[in-house]
This record gives structure tokens, sequence and C-alpha cells, in this order.
């Protein structure tokens, strides 16, 4: 299990990691319906970004509580 810097670190990361999914994303669909094709992947990608977030943010949460 990490420790709480550790997971601090990975969940910093991975707000970096949706910020710009997220912007990608925001991007594709202001220039509809040019590349709208490629969408779905980046949905499925930026999906993806914020669900391992919630999960890293849940067990800094848990390993701050368990303190």
């Amino acid at each position: 299990m990490p420790n709480i810097v550790e997971q601090l670190k990975k969940v910093r990361k991975l707000q970096s990691r949706a910020c710009t999914a997220k912007m990608e994303l925001h991007d594709l669909a202001e220039d509809l319906p040019v590349n709208w094709t490629e969408i779905k992947a980046a949905a499925e990608k930026t999906f993806g970004i914020f669900a391992e977030l919630e999960a890293a943010k849940r067990e800094l949460g848990a390993l701050e509580n368990s303190r």
C-alpha cells in the first residue's frame, strides 16, 4: 500500500492528465463537425482517466483517515 506522499503525487499527476484530456475533448467539441469521428475515443480516454483519478482520491482519503 502506498504512503500518503506517494498517493498525493499520484493524484496530482492524474489531475494533470485529466485536465489535459478534458481540454482535448473540449477542443474537439468546439471544432464540430470537423474530426467528429475522434470524439468517442477522446471521451473514452477522458472517462478512463477521471475514473482512475476518482479511485486514487478515494485511496488517498482512506490513507488520510487511517492516520
